[in-house]
């Protein structure tokens, strides 16, 4: 999987290279990376159930930057969780990438969502296409990790059971995020459809519309969400630990193998917040950590994702460059 995530991640940087990437979207392509680390922190209760859920943000990026900055942008951000914060085992960053990232930015955005707004970009299209689209790339995600862990020959699972939990939990959870992707998407076209409407039609945003105050917008939406809210977000399991202490009494089974154990002592040795905590704070007693981790992980991932497509513009821009031709003069006899 981390071979299939890397593949796509490599597919991603050739087509943001090789198609026309706007400037004007270089910020916003960091600026959302931050705001999805921030809102990805907020575990959401979900009643009568003793599990929470959280918003993967897929197809939010891909409708607002396009399929390949999205992918870019979101696997930036699941790197950063994974090394600094330990927020996902280092040998499951192939299968995160391709669930978060692959799975509805390279699939169910192009297939689901766009279709939905072939006739006109409105308030509703972007609605009923953000449900839509949502529900379905995480009933396809929590399929493919069960498919997965299935696949690895490490668990004993019984798939039927595993299949049958995953799935309706994360039909709640992908309905949660249909409601706040719709409203960050309304929101964004109600202040500056030019970006939409250019990630729709891939072309450059307009050189008189200014992206300053959408910016500035999620700029202060990722520091009270990272900064603020991060405080108050559920202590509940999400979706994958409650299902898999459903089946074993346990969230995380132990599992003996060597090989895991060295990427684990690798991650111990990167995660300086690790769990999103100070180290050798108790698990239960985060307080200012999360906040602090909000606001190192957002701007972690502002720098990773806007410094790579910064790298990619710079680069295709040089190649463009023409080259000075010089003339060679001959003299015959």
């Amino acid at each position: 999987m981390c071979a299939v995530s890397g593949a796509a991640v490599a597919f991603s940087v050739a087509k943001v290279k090789k198609d026309d990437l706007c400037e004007k979207k270089i910020p916003v392509i960091g600026v959302m990376g931050a705001f999805v680390f921030a809102v990805q922190m907020i575990n959401i209760t979900i009643p009568a159930t003793g599990s929470s859920g959280h918003v993967g943000g897929g197809v939010m990026l891909a409708a607002l930057l396009g399929a390949y900055p999205a992918l870019l942008s979101l696997s930036a951000v699941l790197i950063i969780q994974c090394l600094f914060f330990a927020d996902g085992g280092l040998l499951a960053l192939g299968c995160n990438i391709f669930n978060v990232g692959v799975i509805p930015c390279l699939f169910v955005y192009p297939v689901i969502f766009k279709p939905l707004l072939v006739k006109k970009i409105t308030a509703g299209r972007i609605s009923a296409a953000s449900a839509a689209a949502a529900v379905v790339a995480l009933q396809l995600g929590a399929f493919a990790v069960v498919l997965t862990t299935r696949l690895s020959g490490i668990t004993e699972l019984p798939f039927g059971t595993f299949l049958l939990l995953m799935q309706p939990i994360h039909l709640v959870i992908g309905i949660i995020e249909g409601f706040v992707t719709a409203a960050v998407l309304c929101f964004v076209y109600k202040m500056r459809p030019e970006i939409m409407e250019s990630t729709f039609e891939r072309t450059a945003v307009k050189s008189g519309a200014s992206v300053r105050n959408v910016l500035v917008g999620f700029v202060l939406i990722t520091l009270i969400a990272g900064g603020v809210l991060s405080l108050f977000v559920s202590p509940h399991p999400d979706g994958l630990t409650w299902s898999i202490k459903k089946i074993t009494g346990t969230a995380e089974p132990a599992i003996k193998d060597s090989f895991i154990e060295k990427t684990t002592a690798i991650q111990d040795k990167t995660a300086f917040l690790p769990d999103y905590n100070f180290r050798g704070t108790d698990a239960e007693s985060k307080g200012i950590a999360a906040s602090v981790s909000g606001l190192a992980g957002g701007a972690l991932s502002f720098t990773l994702a806007g410094v790579t497509v910064l790298i990619i513009s710079l680069v295709k821009r040089k190649q463009k460059k023409p080259k000075n031709s010089g003339t060679n003069t001959a003299v015959s006899v």
